[in-house]
């Protein structure tokens, strides 16, 4: 197959940046053609590694030394992008006729998008005989209700949303009710680092905490900080490490000043790859009020690391078996997530069991499989392609029905009747060209 990802930027970090080229390269590997259309480019070469099988295709260039800024659809609004979305302020007229011309153009079997506003390009510019799949790499309750609105509109015209976990999964289909849209759970794909990053697993010896994210108000490092100084009162010898960068930085610097543990906990910067660092602790810590999957848990694990995480929406307990691969604590409870930590730091023997039962566990996070099920998806939506489209008509005639009825006072049935023999008299949209 030709399969083609639509992303923010591809030359940025960041879990879904990294994910994506994840699948996309086992997707390659697999021997497809495979390509990701970054509709923004900031810097000349990514900075993470892609697979050179993988072609990456800009589309706008951010760069100022570059012609597309120059271009007076550069300051002019996005037409197309839902103007609720977080990144709409990124986006404008020249992104929305560079993704349409890119959409109009390309011949792939499937085309993935990665964030809620690309998946609405993907819906109105995306050519129909392509398996159009969205994909939500945040969660559907993070987004306000104006754009949940809009994209319910959107993305009736999808063939599936792909959602991390399969509590989202179950969030989408009880909130936004989508006729002939398959809706399901794949988790992200994270390779084995081995031998590629570390020569060994965590020897899970190191008397580290490792914690990991961007800096930001919802992963609570505050509250993660405030365990800790628990922790390093019954275990002086204990270190906590943050790596990440973000908004949050000085106030977490100034936390860790007043609570005097300077000597304890170090705030790291941004580390990319994060693998690494990781196999250098012996427990990780996530203190997050909400995740959409929590990648770094499973990043850990693959590295030998178990992880000590709140147990917030929706990631963590769909990775962590509790008290076999990790622990999970109530969410916003530093007394909790500090006694999970001194556990296991007070019992070596759990510590390294619960480390071999993670890396076992860590394999279901392997990019083959799960691209795997990319493959099957597309194959088993392109051979219901017919039916779906004839669903999504009747139930289109029976809305436009009810309207009517409501307005008129005429039968619901009597107007679909009417509707129903108008819409046979139209030629087949199945057989219509893209």
């Amino acid at each position: 197959m030709k399969i083609a990802f639509l992303l923010h930027n591809a030359y940025g970090v960041g879990g879904t940046i990294r994910t994506t080229f994840n699948l996309a390269g086992a997707l390659a590997e697999r021997g497809h053609d495979v390509e990701i259309a970054s509709m923004l480019r900031h810097r000349a070469h990514p900075r993470l590694t892609l697979d050179p099988r993988v072609r990456l295709v800009p589309l706008v260039d951010l760069r100022e030394s570059g012609p597309d800024v120059a271009d007076p659809a550069f300051d002019e609004p996005s037409r197309a992008f839902p103007a609720a979305e977080k990144r709409y302020r990124q986006y404008n007229l020249l992104v929305d006729r560079r993704a349409e011309s890119y959409l109009r153009a390309c011949d792939a079997d499937m085309l993935i998008g990665t964030r809620p506003g690309l998946n609405v390009y993907l819906a109105r510019f995306g050519r129909r005989r392509a398996v159009r799949i969205g994909q939500e790499h945040l969660s559907l309750s993070v987004h306000s209700k104006r754009l949940r609105t809009e994209l319910a509109v959107h993305y009736q015209d999808l063939d599936a949303i792909v959602t991390t976990t399969e509590a989202d999964a179950a969030d989408y289909r009880r909130r936004m009710p989508l006729t002939a849209v398959e809706i399901l759970a794949v988790p992200n794909s994270i390779p084995d680092p081995l031998p590629a990053l570390i020569p060994a697993p965590s020897s899970g010896t190191e008397k580290v905490v490792a914690a990991a994210g961007r800096l930001v108000k919802g992963k609570r490092f505050d509250l993660l900080v405030e365990a800790f100084a628990t922790v390093a009162a019954e275990h002086p010898d204990w270190r906590l490490r943050i790596y990440g960068g973000g908004p949050e930085r000085d106030h977490l610097r100034q936390q860790i000043e007043e609570r005097q543990l300077t000597g304890h906990v170090r705030l790291m910067g941004s580390h990319t790859p994060i693998e690494p660092e990781l196999a250098q602790a012996s427990l990780l810590a996530l203190s997050s009020d909400a995740e959409s999957f929590g990648m770094v848990i499973a990043e850990a694990m693959r590295c030998g690391v178990p992880a000590v995480a709140t147990d917030c929406p929706h990631g963590p307990g769909e990775i962590i078996r509790d008290g076999v691969t990790g622990r999970l604590v109530p969410t916003g409870d530093a007394p909790a997530l500090a006694a999970a930590l001194c556990r296991l730091i007070d019992d070596e023997p759990l510590r390294h069991r619960m480390a071999a039962a993670a890396v076992r566990d860590a394999i279901r996070f392997d990019p083959a499989p799960l691209s795997g099920r990319y493959e099957d998806l597309c194959a088993e939506l392109a051979a219901t392609r017919a039916r779906r489209l004839r669903e999504r008509r009747t139930a289109t005639l029976r809305t436009r029905a009810a309207r009517m009825a409501r307005r008129t006072g005429l039968s619901p049935v009597l107007r679909l009747a009417h509707r129903a023999v108008a819409a046979l008299r139209e030629p087949d949209s199945v057989h219509r060209p893209a």
